[in-house]
């Protein structure tokens, strides 16, 4: 219990240092290094081989990930209690990322701030806000004007409150540092081979099915707690009850089964409508809209989202430390 609330907050105060060595990039780096070897060569395979491949990345990179992770907290607790509790509390820090959608979102927030002609895709200040917003998204960002760049960042808030907050949270809380890595390294993998392209077709889709299953339960709490916090939170900006209907309604809206959950909360709560058309690759991909168009879309909203997602972690939090507490009085 120490361990975990020392990680949040460490996550909350200092994000994601770059300066810093992370475990995330190891599992990326591994992931990457296993590619280029078993995934070599795809064309010329059939489907179910290059699937049976893809399996044996994503059994080795699990394996790997939560076994480093257990053999630190062992050698750590072996030295005494505090070296540790210190491990853990710094493992769990680098498994959130609460504090780094906070700080690269502030970043698009910064630079939109300061674009004066949206009309003129060539302003070097709407270009550096492009540049911002495409650090954290996967979509082409060239074309977007300032409500285009807003919405992107507020959407990748809403939807990364599940899988860099609330699902590595209740993870960590259920299994420690190794289960929250093991999850750590699921949702890596799904991000760099759980694509539906030539190259990962076959390959990435254990990752990418793999990122469903441990998501499922932890999107739909997640929008939950999203909802709870948006009553909770100013009423002149956040609306509960439109966030419940508009989830109800829409958390479907998405191809995977667990993407729209936060989002389409976080889109009844603002009163915003999210998503629909985008280009990835260069290529325009149609999907639907999220949310109804209560109000236009402004810079703030990229605060607003960041605040429901802090509001959505902390009541996340203090529902695990009462069941913990729990367990012990009772245990």
């Amino acid at each position: 219990m120490i361990a975990l609330g020392l990680g949040i907050g460490l996550d909350i105060l200092f994000g994601d240092p770059a300066q810093l060595p992370h475990p995330i990039r190891a599992i990326g780096g591994l992931t990457s290094f296993l590619e280029r070897r078993l995934n070599a060569g795809h064309e010329s395979r059939g489907k179910g081989r290059t699937q049976v491949r893809g399996a044996v990345l994503w059994t080795v990179v699990t394996s790997v990930s939560a076994l480093v992770t257990a053999a630190l907290l062992i050698c750590a607790y072996k030295i005494n209690r505090y070296t540790g509790l210190f491990t853990e509390a710094l493992l769990t820090y680098y498994i959130l990322a609460a504090g780094s959608l906070r700080d690269e979102s502030m970043k698009v927030y910064d630079a939109v701030k300061k674009t004066e002609d949206g009309e003129n895709p060539h302003d070097e200040k709407l270009i550096r806000a492009r540049k911002c917003l495409s650090m954290i998204v996967g979509r082409d960002t060239q074309r977007l004007d300032p409500k285009g760049i807003i919405r992107g960042a507020v959407e990748t808030v809403a939807e990364n409150t599940c899988d860099g907050v609330i699902a590595p949270l209740l993870y960590t809380a259920a299994g420690g540092p190794i289960l929250g890595m093991t999850y750590k390294a699921v949702n890596t993998m799904d991000s760099m081979i759980g694509y539906h392209n030539e190259t990962y077709e076959y390959f990435g889709r254990w990752a990418a099915r793999a990122d469903d299953l441990f998501n499922l339960i932890p999107s739909r709490l997640g929008a939950m707690f999203m909802i709870g916090a948006a009553c909770l939170l100013n009423k002149k900006v956040y609306d509960g009850k439109r966030a419940y209907l508009i989830w109800k309604r829409d958390r479907r809206e998405h191809k995977s089964p667990n993407s729209a959950q936060t989002e389409s909360a976080c889109a009844g709560a603002l009163g915003l409508r999210l998503a629909g058309d985008a280009y990835y690759g260069g290529i325009l991909v149609k999907k639907p809209y999220i949310g109804d168009h209560i109000r236009e879309i402004s810079p703030e909203d990229i605060k607003y989202t960041i605040r429901l997602m802090f509001a959505s972690e902390a009541l996340c939090t203090a529902v695990i430390y009462i069941i913990m507490m729990l367990i012990l009085i009772f245990r």
